[in-house]
């Protein structure tokens, strides 16, 4: 089963953050091999950290709150909160399949919080921008409550763009960038 789960930082726990970088990724490490993508989120600066993205393949339910609870940073209060859902991985891929040039545009979270009727359940067009995309979905992989896209684009309207503005109840866009060990 496919998870996304979004650690969102609490203000000012840069310094934390700092401290517990080689623990986060020590406990990332454990997932290797689970891994659909990550990496973090950025406020308009591009340097301040706003939140962690990952997306991984486990197990069940379980597994993924395990993941998502057990984590160093979220043990340690980095974190404000923790949105986890089901996932769907409408391309079938991975982030390190997606070439990381940089010429093709900055990378952008894009959240679409649903409201209502399944939208975008679809592959855009423009899959050649996407560096994961689906459908967030209930415990049970049942119901529709949004979709999350990692996206290459110009800018973040430009990225928003690859959801269908009035589906949704909010769309959030974050500047994110590939993760792992530097």
């Amino acid at each position: 089963m496919e998870f996304f789960c979004y650690h969102r930082d609490r203000p000012g726990s840069v310094p934390l953050r700092e401290e517990l970088l080689e623990e986060h990724w020590a406990y990332m490490d454990q997932y290797a091999t689970e891994m659909i993508a990550r990496g973090p989120t950025f406020a308009g600066d591009g340097q301040t950290p706003t939140g962690s993205v990952h997306i991984v393949d486990l197990p069940d339910s379980a597994a993924a709150r395990a993941f998502a609870f057990e984590e160093p940073n979220y043990q340690a209060g980095v974190y404000r909160d923790v949105l986890l859902r089901r996932w769907r991985n409408l391309l079938g891929r991975t982030m390190w399949d997606f070439p990381t040039d940089p010429a093709i545009g900055s990378g952008y979270l894009v959240l679409g919080l649903g409201s209502g009727p399944a939208t975008d359940l679809d592959v855009p067009p423009d899959r050649d921008r996407l560096i994961a995309y689906g459908p967030l979905l209930s415990d049970d992989g049942t119901a529709w409550l949004g979709t999350a896209a990692l996206v290459r684009a110009s800018d973040a309207e430009t990225a928003r763009g690859v959801l269908t503005e009035e589906g949704y109840a909010d769309i959030e866009v974050h500047p994110w960038e590939f993760g792992g060990r530097r």
